[in-house]
């Protein structure tokens, strides 16, 4: 493929960004991969593709980078370096190559960095992205994209590469925030909504699993109620999107809809049982921990493997 000798990289080797750098492989690519754990990286070039110690090394190999962190924050960090140091990707990019922005930030920042990397000759595509570990590891997640088109015709062989669905929204950065941000309004107020159902199910006596059965077979059915109280019968909190995901992304979403004083009630609910459920100690659990603020119900136990 003509494409695959242009040269990838991806930092962030966490639950979706470590399925995209495999999709990447699978596609032909051998991706330069950068994590602050240094084992994640040199174990996923165990079956192809490059570990770079630092992100000036990652920056320096590759024509487009791809940066799948958690926030706006280490946003900053992987491309400048800690406080502005330098230390990050940017200061070692080729004029001309692109980065790739994947994490949920404010559409605001989100412009504002596309200028600022202007300024240093480099290209930007705001990139939020959605799907969930599983969907990332197979190449069928979805990405939001909006971005100038000297930065696609550069970069979509890798986006396809691992996106079912990559929706270009617009020429130039924001757009992509900003339709990532909806889709988190629906999936936290989702979570939250399946988290009350479950709980009053509990309250009245109702058999969880009869009541998840009848549900996802029902019209008040939703991916969210499917997935996550999946977690809840189980018992199983691990973190593949934790409570504090959502205190963030839900805020994120508040204070876009503040600068028009656009009213959002089941948003700023559910944001604050995110923030509940977080100051009482759940903050690094599974986001369906958000259950655990309803008083006065008995959750079901984490199941126990048979000897």
């Amino acid at each position: 493929m003509s494409h695959t000798h242009l040269k990838v990289g991806l930092i962030g080797l966490g639950a979706m960004g470590k399925g995209m750098a495999g999709s990447l492989r699978r596609a032909g690519f051998a991706p330069h991969v950068y994590d602050v754990r240094a084992e994640a990286a040199q174990d996923f070039a165990k079956d192809g593709g490059h570990a770079c110690a630092n992100l000036a090394e990652l920056g320096a190999h590759c024509d487009v980078v791809v940066s799948v962190v958690v926030n706006a924050a280490q946003t900053e960090e992987v491309l400048f370096g800690k406080n502005g140091d330098g230390t990050g990707c940017a200061a070692t990019m080729k004029p001309g190559s692109v980065f790739v922005m994947c994490s949920t930030v404010d559409p605001n920042w989100s412009v504002a960095l596309e200028a600022r990397l202007e300024k240093l000759g480099l290209l930007y595509v705001d990139a939020p992205i959605s799907g969930g570990a599983a969907k990332a590891a197979s190449g069928d997640m979805t990405m939001m994209t909006a971005a100038k088109p000297e930065a696609y015709a550069l970069c979509e062989p890798m986006l396809n590469a691992m996106a079912a669905k990559v929706y270009k929204l617009g020429d130039h950065a924001g757009a992509g925030s900003k339709v990532k941000i909806i889709n988190q309004l629906l999936a936290g107020v989702h979570i939250a909504a399946a988290a009350e159902a479950m709980a009053l199910g509990l309250r009245e006596g109702v058999a969880p699993e009869a009541l998840y059965e009848v549900i996802t077979h029902s019209a008040g059915n939703s991916w969210m109620f499917e997935n996550r109280m999946a977690h809840v019968l189980a018992g199983d909190y691990t973190p593949l999107s934790a409570v504090d995901i959502f205190v963030k992304d839900l805020g994120l979403v508040l204070d876009m809809a503040r600068v028009s004083k656009f009213p959002l009630p089941l948003s700023s609910t559910a944001h604050q049982m995110f923030m509940q459920a977080s100051t009482a100690g759940f903050a690094r659990e599974d986001d369906s921990a958000v259950i655990k603020i309803f008083p006065g119900i008995e959750l079901p136990s984490a199941k126990t493997p048979s000897a």
